[in-house]
């Protein structure tokens, strides 16, 4: 093998976000070698595998950012996918309700970002007409993003491992990577401690343990994952009519979560959630999951004083909507009314990776490293499994650059 020349490319993270990134190398490279790694023993079980679902149509995101763009463009790469996979899309639209007046200017911003992204459909309405899309719904105005879907992503992910593989790849699981070694002669060795192989790019896109698996290639320390945990209800079966679609209250524009929502399923079932309280475990989808250790280290990273300081009210609130279901639902009610305590059962938690940097600060936008030959994706939340597919394109083409000198 010629210096420089890239041959094998190695994927860190079975999630739809590096399956995405692997699949568009074998685009551009048929001739790669390409594989993807990951610690679990099946794709998509962490933020894919506990995702709502939604095709975000790019409602919030600031105009020019990485979110708008490449959620522009993966919104349609991944209809496209579906549709040649036999995979469900249902687009059952959206509705995002002011509950107050002191809400419209958030909503008028609101869609002036969705105009500017191209967002197509889109449609501003009176309070009075909230009901002509969602009966049970009240508000003082709302936006109506028609072609705002639901997919299942762990089946997408699961159909780009299935390419993959179909196309000669390796998707190896239950390989967790402990070191990353530079390799005499150019690219790195990947090591899970009982197994190794060597590549000449590799591409970081671990999700929950982003900044972790990061530092073994030497990145910066920062951002820092902080694990949110989303906690969800779920509407009985004869309830499930509360809703057509989706409905979204404004969200906070301090925080980069959209607060209590409804969220019908393209399997069956209508979520209501999630709130966003920090997890005691990087993988901490139950209440009672604690790792000291990690607790110690998001506890002791530089940002977390200052975001506490700034934000302890709210985080308080969120624990308190963590442990009562009233006070849980009682956002949702503002704007879906004739939800009760009992029309609910728990549901299945998530976890967010949000990144936070050394002041405190959420890292909104996606954000992606290079080091040498490694490509680090360091902050990658919603809407990143609708974007997954562009972020796959614009990771990609990266990857295959030269490194710096």
């Amino acid at each position: 093998m010629a210096a420089g020349t890239v041959d094998r490319v190695g994927v860190v993270g079975a999630g739809i976000v590096g399956l995405a990134v692997a699949r568009r190398l074998t685009e551009l490279r048929p001739d790669l070698h390409v594989t993807v790694v990951d610690k679990e023993d099946d794709v998509a079980v962490h933020q894919t595998g506990h995702n709502s679902g939604v095709v975000h149509a790019g409602l919030y995101y600031a105009p020019g950012s990485l979110k708008a763009r490449l959620c522009t463009r993966g919104r349609g790469l991944l209809r496209d996918f579906c549709a040649d996979h036999g995979l469900a899309y249902d687009e059952c639209g959206k509705l995002v309700i002011a509950r107050r007046d002191e809400e419209l200017p958030a909503l008028r911003e609101i869609e002036r970002r969705a105009t500017e992204n191209g967002v197509p459909g889109l449609r501003w309405l009176p309070g009075e007409e909230i009901a002509q899309v969602e009966p049970e719904a009240v508000g003082v105005a709302a936006l109506h993003s028609p072609h705002t879907a639901i997919v299942d992503f762990r089946a997408v992910a699961r159909a780009l491992a299935g390419d993959l593989r179909d196309k000669g790849h390796d998707v190896r699981l239950g390989f967790e990577v402990t070191a990353v070694l530079p390799q005499l002669g150019g690219g790195v060795v990947v090591s899970s401690g009982r197994e190794a192989f060597a590549v000449d790019r590799l591409v970081v896109c671990a999700g929950l343990q982003a900044d972790r698996v990061s530092r073994l290639v030497g990145d910066d320390a920062g951002p820092a994952i902080v694990p949110f945990r989303g906690e969800y209800h779920r509407l009985v079966p004869e309830r499930e009519h509360l809703v057509r679609g989706l409905v979204y209250p404004v969200p906070d524009p301090r925080y980069p979560f959209l607060g209590v929502h409804f969220t019908r399923r393209v399997g069956g079932g209508v979520d209501v959630g999630p709130n966003a309280v920090l997890a005691f475990a990087r993988e901490g989808y139950r209440r009672r999951d604690v790792r000291p250790a990690e607790l110690l280290r998001t506890l002791t990273w530089p940002g977390m004083r200052p975001l506490a300081r700034k934000h302890w009210r709210t985080g308080l609130a969120e624990f308190h909507g963590s442990l009562s279901r009233r006070v849980f639902l009682a956002a949702a009610r503002e704007f879906v009314p004739t939800l009760s305590d009992d029309d609910v059962v728990p549901a299945p938690a998530g976890v967010r990776a949000q990144a936070v940097d050394r002041d405190g600060g959420l890292v909104d936008d996606f954000r992606v490293h290079r080091v040498g030959p490694v490509v680090t994706v360091r902050n990658a939340p919603s809407p990143a499994a609708t974007s997954s597919l562009a972020i796959g394109e614009y990771v990609a083409d990266r990857v295959l650059e030269p490194p710096a000198a």
